[in-house]
């Protein structure tokens, strides 16, 4: 398995793994997401690839504004992660999740955080089995006139 920071070229097989990760969005759409995750300066994307292939992404940032449970400003933040179906339980999330945290401190965090919807039991499995512990729960509310 061989981890490494996404460039420029990777873009399209960037949005074609966050397309499996955020489904309810075209490539149209994501794109310029990510285009804007592998170019700008507060944010990287690491690529997983096995036998030659890519199998999988993380996306991390560096967040300005509050993070719950850091109490240090920028904090590294994992934005999003998949590995296909087929590689999973072979510790490459955990691979990928080491490479964000590893970039965000070299750019200056002190912590790292994630999150994940209430209802998305996948997910917070994920986050604890890589270490994270949870630190709050919340529900978010709208009020539109």
């Amino acid at each position: 398995m061989d981890i490494r920071k996404a460039g420029r070229k990777d873009i399209p097989l960037v949005t074609c793994l966050a397309r499996q990760l955020w489904p309810n969005h075209t490539y149209e759409e994501l794109l310029p997401e990510m285009q804007k995750a592998v170019l700008e300066p507060d944010s990287a994307v690491f690529l997983a690839w096995k036998d030659g292939k890519p199998v999988g992404f993380a996306q991390c940032s560096l967040r300005g504004d509050y993070v719950e449970g850091i109490d240090s400003s920028p904090a590294g933040f994992l934005e999003g992660i998949l590995v296909e179906a087929e590689y999973r339980r072979q510790g490459i999330a955990r691979a990928l999740t080491d490479a964000c945290q590893e970039w965000t401190r070299e750019q200056g965090a002190e912590g790292f955080a994630g999150d994940c919807e209430l209802d998305n039991l996948e997910s917070h499995r994920f986050h604890l089995a890589v270490g994270f512990r949870e630190v709050n729960r919340i529900i978010c509310f709208v009020r539109q006139e």
